[in-house]
This record gives C-alpha cells, sequence and structure tokens, in this order.
C-alpha cells in the first residue's frame, strides 16, 4: 500500500509538475539531433576552413628564377644620375635595406652636397673612414670617388644609370625651367637647341642642368670643350669604378642585369614606376613627358602635395635637326650613352637573349600581380591631390604634376607594409630611413626642417634658406653652390673643421685620419 502511493505520487509529479512522458521523449530526441548537427557542423567547418591567406610577398613567386650559390651583395653604391628613372631604382635600395635593417649613408637634408663633389661629411652620423659601417648610398650627389671611398666599404658595388641626352634634355627642360637660367630665359626646347650659347652662361647656379647633365653628375667638367680623348678618359675613369650602367630606356632588362649582379630576389627589383609626370595638361597645369621624369622643385615655386599652381607647361616640341644639335650640345653625355648602351647590350648578348626574354616576361608578370594587390585604379598612376594619406603623396613641382598612387583597402598588414614601400615618394621615404636610424634627433631635425630648408630631390629648394656663416659662394667653374668652410655644423651640432680638404668633427680632430 506503501509502495503504491509512492509510485503514484512519482507518476503525478512527473505528468503533472514536469509534463508527460512523451514531452521528454521529444526534447530527448530534439537535443539528439541537436548535437549530431553541431557535431557534423564541425566537422564539415574543419574540412573547409582554408589556412589564413599569405601575403603576396611570401609567395615563391617573389625570388625568381635561381641565382645559384651567390651571396647577396649587401654594400652599394648608386650613383643616382637626373632624369634617368633614378627614383625608381633609389626605392628599391630603399626597400632592400629597410627590409633588411641596413644602415644608409644617409644626407644631412634630401642630398649628398649636391651641386657641389661629395663631401664624406656630408653623411649624416659620419665619424671618419671606415668608423661606421655604411652598406646603402645612393642619393643625389656629384661623384667623387676618394671621398665616396671614406664612406663606403672596400667591397662596395658600385653602379649608376644613363639615359639619351635628347629624352633627357626634354625632361631636364620641363622640370627645370624655373630653376635653370639657360632654359628660362628660352620659350620653349626647340628655341634653346638652336642657339644654346645665346641662352648659356657657365657662371650662373643651376646651368648644370643645361649641359652635360650625366657627366657633370659623373663629378666631370661639363663645360670643356670636346675631344674624343677627353671623352675616352672619362668613359675609362667610370669604367674602373662602377660595375654596371643601366640603361633607362631599357629598363626591366637593367632590372634583370642588376639582379643578377647583386644576387637579390626578384621582388626587390620588381617596381612601379615613381615621379612620373602628367601626360597630358590638365586644367590646374601640368606636362607631357616620360615616366621616368622626377620633381624638380624651383624656389618659391614647388609646393608639397595637393594642385600645383597653374601654369602653361613648357614647349619640348624638337625636329630631328634640333634633336641633332642638342646630341651637339651634350656632346660628353652623348658619348657616354652609346658606349655604355654598346656594354650592355654586349652583357645581355652573354646573359642569353632567350634567357633575358623569359626573365624579363617573369618581372613584368610580377609586377602586374603586384599591381593589383597593392594599388587601386588596377595601378594607374593618379594625381596628388586625390591620394588621401600624405605619406605616399609625392611632392609638386611648379609646371609639371607629379603622379602618386592609392593603396587598395583591406590589406591584411604584412601586405600593406610592403605595398607601402613600393609606392613611398623618395622624400617621405628618406624621412623614414633618418628616423629609423636617428630617432632621438629626429624630432627636432623634423622641426627645424618645417621652420627652415627643405631641399627636394634634384638640387633645388622649396624653400630658400638664410646664408650660414662661413659659407662661401663658389667661383671659377661657374656651377655655382656654396663650398663647405669651417663654422658648419654636422647634424648634431658639432663642428667641422677643414683638414687636408675633408671637413672632420671638431672634437674628432687628430683622431680620426
Amino acid at each position: 500500500m506503501f509502495f503504491r502511493r509512492r509510485a503514484r505520487m512519482l507518476r503525478w509529479l512527473v505528468c503533472g509538475r514536469l509534463g508527460p512522458v512523451w514531452m521528454w521523449k521529444a526534447l530527448l530526441l530534439f537535443l539528439a539531433i541537436a548535437f549530431a548537427g553541431q557535431l557534423l557542423g564541425i566537422i564539415f567547418n574543419k574540412s573547409n576552413v582554408q589556412p589564413a591567406a599569405r601575403s603576396i610577398f611570401s609567395s615563391p613567386d617573389a625570388q625568381g628564377p635561381s641565382l645559384g650559390s651567390c651571396q647577396p651583395h649587401t654594400h652599394i653604391m648608386f650613383l643616382k644620375t637626373h632624369k634617368t628613372a633614378s627614383s625608381t631604382v633609389l626605392n628599391m635600395l630603399y626597400r632592400f635595406g629597410d627590409e633588411h635593417n641596413l644602415r644608409f649613408a644617409l644626407p644631412l637634408g634630401y642630398q649628398l652636397g649636391y651641386p657641389l663633389p661629395f663631401n664624406a661629411h656630408r653623411v649624416k652620423g659620419y665619424r671618419g673612414p671606415r668608423a661606421i659601417e655604411f652598406h646603402i648610398m645612393g642619393n643625389h650627389m656629384r661623384f667623387n670617388k676618394p671621398e665616396v671611398e671614406k664612406v663606403m666599404p672596400t667591397d662596395t658595388f658600385y653602379f649608376s644609370i644613363v639615359r639619351d641626352p635628347v629624352a633627357l634634355a626634354e625632361s631636364s627642360f620641363a622640370y627645370y625651367k624655373e630653376v635653370a637660367p639657360a632654359f628660362r630665359k628660352a620659350k620653349g626646347l626647340g628655341e634653346f637647341a638652336d642657339d644654346p650659347k645665346h641662352f648659356y652662361d657657365p657662371r650662373l647656379r643651376n646651368n648644370h642642368y643645361a649641359r652635360n647633365l650625366l657627366w657633370f653628375d659623373f663629378g666631370l667638367d661639363h663645360n670643356a670643350n670636346f675631344s674624343f680623348a677627353l671623352a675616352r678618359i672619362g668613359e675609362d675613369m667610370i669604367r674602373r669604378t662602377f660595375k654596371l650602367i643601366l640603361v633607362s630606356e631599357y629598363f626591366d632588362q637593367s632590372m634583370i642585369l642588376l639582379r643578377h649582379a647583386v644576387c637579390w630576389p626578384l621582388d626587390a627589383v620588381v617596381s612601379f614606376s615613381l615621379n612620373a609626370r602628367q601626360q597630358k595638361p590638365s586644367s590646374t597645369g601640368g606636362v607631357g613627358g616620360s615616366w621616368m621624369g622626377k620633381a624638380a622643385a624651383a624656389a618659391g615655386v614647388g609646393i608639397r602635395g595637393g594642385h600645383a599652381q597653374a601654369k602653361m607647361p613648357p614647349n619640348l616640341s624638337l625636329t630631328e635637326e634640333q634633336r641633332e644639335k642638342l646630341r651637339q650640345w651634350n656632346a660628353f653625355d652623348w658619348y657616354l650613352y652609346k658606349a655604355f648602351n654598346k656594354t650592355f647590350w654586349e652583357e645581355i648578348d652573354k646573359f642569353g637573349h632567350t634567357r633575358m626574354e623569359k626573365e624579363v616576361n617573369l618581372l613584368r608578370m610580377r609586377r602586374e600581380d603586384l599591381a593589383r594587390v597593392c594599388l587601386r585604379d588596377g595601378g594607374k598612376p593618379v594625381e596628388a591631390h586625390r591620394i588621401r594619406d600624405k605619406n605616399i603623396r609625392p611632392f609638386q613641382s611648379g609646371l609639371v604634376k607629379i603622379l602618386g598612387y592609392e593603396l587598395q583597402s583591406g590589406l591584411d598588414n604584412v601586405t600593406r607594409i610592403s605595398c607601402v614601400r613600393m609606392i613611398r615618394p623618395e622624400i617621405q621615404y628618406k624621412d623614414v630611413l633618418d628616423s629609423k636610424q636617428f630617432p632621438q634627433a629626429h624630432g627636432l631635425q623634423a622641426q627645424q626642417q618645417s621652420q627652415r630648408l627643405m631641399v627636394a630631390v634634384g638640387g633645388t629648394f622649396l624653400k630658400q634658406d638664410p646664408p650660414r656663416k662661413g659659407i662661401k659662394e663658389m667661383g671659377g667653374d661657374g656651377v655655382g653652390g656654396k663650398t663647405l668652410e669651417e663654422g658648419i655644423k654636422d647634424w648634431d651640432g658639432s663642428h667641422l673643421i677643414r683638414t687636408n680638404q675633408t671637413l672632420v668633427r671638431g672634437n674628432e680632430k687628430g683622431r680620426l685620419r
């Protein structure tokens, strides 16, 4: 009797308070189905989950064809000639050194004393011959081998780049018309070509842009009367020092030769053209020209980013007769171009034309792949004012528009860093490297630069700095510029003193030779 009452009470609790038995069975069945579904979902998801996408810069294609057992060169000196696609080459050097934490021989400003012959103490942080290991040197300079050798190690690989002097003259005239007095006086390049001597005065500052600019950049006398004997002497001097001379008209082939010469991966020589100038004038001013152009910021004309001042673009049209006259006017440059163009193709003959064609195609495909990933609008250059990030917005000059690139959105961090490196303009990249090498001095220096001199790449000024005490105007060869005299201070404020044609720090005199 007792047990029957207990059983009835249990049935009452289960069926009455906790629900009927069929409901419990249904609930258990539902839970079983849900658990099975979740288990199957986990298994399904595991079978379909893709690993996190690797950056395109980590793909096997980044290495390119095998280079054998060679070791990468890390001591590099690039003579950055003007109007030759040299800014694109410098970007490659900046990227490689940045990625591998190499030390750059950076200028105190944005050039290594140009247009004066290079002096070792124009390198920021220089302490004397070989006191510090510098890996890469590549900013604008007028070449001076003895002073360069004080900075760079003995196993340094030297190379440079040349360009057809007629095309170079067109680019120089477009960019330096407001800078070089010889160009400023002429209505157009054709008028200048017809009678260069009428416009050219070798004593005036910045007229070196108007004659034998390559010869000048190599440290030679660009105003000398041309002779084949003198030209051969200059050529021999260059050949003894520079192991490779690239040709800007064959830029991709040049990059393949460079890659094999320095034993670098393919991505190190893949680039997007930097400092490209607008092909057609726009309503706000601009000028057609080569993709290899670069801004020359004229005093009182250049501005940072945004719109340049609206001015009529210079007339660059030339007849064949005028082109020939420019070759004669730039006879030393024309000699160098022909000589090193011949050597360039001899190197390609040794390399193998079929092999060269294959590697150039790989380089171009890789460039397209990186542009598709990194850049908006399919990699098409855009006007500076359309670029929202000022860190990748190119500087502008008064007569030409320098184009840049917009970065693709939604990039992972690794890819974004590498993409930014490829499109970062020369001036901004130099500042990044400067702050990396000199973090303590960078804040003060940036503040001073915003108030004082802002030297743009190319040898001209955005803002004119007041003359410093102890600096005198230079005479003699008519190049213009200033000589380095006592009273000049190094980047950290230390006084420089002239001794044996070299400026040394006052507190190191007698210690560093």
